[in-house]
């Protein structure tokens, strides 16, 4: 049977026995990076696709250089140490992927320095996070925190709480996700999505300076929407009226890949549906992660789930 796996301390076992004690570092003091790394399965030829997985290792590997974790194991060998445990655990559905770079060592003093680290990964079914139909947004209270706070290009664990009290407040309030602005009042990014607002056929999204983490996914939809449908992307600095006057707007991320945002603040975006543009790249973007587009092959590795007496392999 299929079961949630992790890579945990050097080997592989059931998720359940991967267990950190509570005086470890990371758990008292959010010392540690990670990434999510999205497995979409295929029925049509049995196969997991694996989304980016290369570039997110690079990126926490960057989050580590940035946070003085160290990571000892290659790209090359993350990316075959993911593919083996998605194998073993043998998912035919939608499955995340969380690798986890973190001071392990059990010892108290908020410090980056002179702390044992280590690295694991666990593999779990996962499916739509958000409605894949549109959601509604609200501007948070919240606000981004700034690089100079904690560094916004770093995936940080413990960052994360100012994800979770944006994205409570926004459910608690009646609607799907929060936009948080950045410490100038310009939009930012959602609790765990990068935003883009189409105006006049052009794509619009902000540039890393304002407190964006540079996502992936949003790296690939301004990919497509360049090479597929010649739509330019602009970044720059978005405020937040501007979000109500769009034609379009939508969200990025592993979690997300690509969804609609049809409401920001009790008004409705556009014609308060998903617009072309946005359906168009949604329908593009779900093709390549699928294995359907072979010029998007590159960014995808494809797993064989393991059956019963059977290896999962690369295909």
């Amino acid at each position: 049977m299929p079961q949630r796996m992790a890579y945990f301390q050097g080997s592989f076992m059931p998720l359940e026995d991967a267990t950190i004690g509570i005086l470890t570092h990371a758990f008292l003091y959010g010392t540690a990076c990670f990434e999510g790394v999205r497995g979409n399965w295929n029925a049509d030829d049995e196969t997991l696709y694996l989304f980016r997985v290369k570039e997110h290792y690079q990126r926490l590997r960057r989050s580590c250089s940035i946070l003085r974790i160290g990571l000892a194991l290659s790209d090359d060998q993350l990316c075959d140490l993911t593919a083996e445990l998605v194998a073993k655990a043998g998912f035919t559905e939608d499955v995340y992927i969380r690798p986890i770079a973190y001071k392990s060592e059990e010892v108290i003093g908020p410090r980056m320095h002179d702390v044992a680290d280590d690295f694991l990964c666990f593999v779990m079914p996962f499916g739509a996070y958000l409605d894949d139909s549109g959601i509604r947004c609200m501007t948070s209270t919240w606000r981004r925190v700034d690089d100079l706070g904690i560094p916004a290009r770093a995936k940080v664990n413990g960052l994360y709480i100012n994800s979770a009290l944006a994205k409570t407040e926004a459910l608690e309030n009646g609607f799907d996700e929060a936009i948080m602005l950045d410490d100038r009042g310009h939009i930012s990014e959602g609790s765990g999505e990068n935003i883009f607002i189409i105006r006049d056929g052009k794509l619009i999204t902000p540039p890393p300076s304002d407190n964006i983490l540079e996502g992936i996914t949003r790296e690939s939809v301004i990919t497509l929407a360049r090479d597929e449908f010649g739509i330019q992307t602009i970044e720059r600095s978005i405020d937040r009226s501007e979000v109500y006057v769009a034609d379009e707007c939508f969200m990025t991320g592993t979690a997300a890949h690509l969804t609609a945002v049809i409401d920001v603040d009790r008004r409705p975006i556009g014609t308060g549906l998903p617009g072309e543009i946005t359906k168009r790249l949604h329908e593009r973007y779900h093709d390549a992660l699928h294995g359907r587009e072979e010029k998007y092959a590159k960014w995808l590795i494809p797993v064989k789930p393991q059956v019963a007496g059977k290896q999962g392999v690369k295909a």
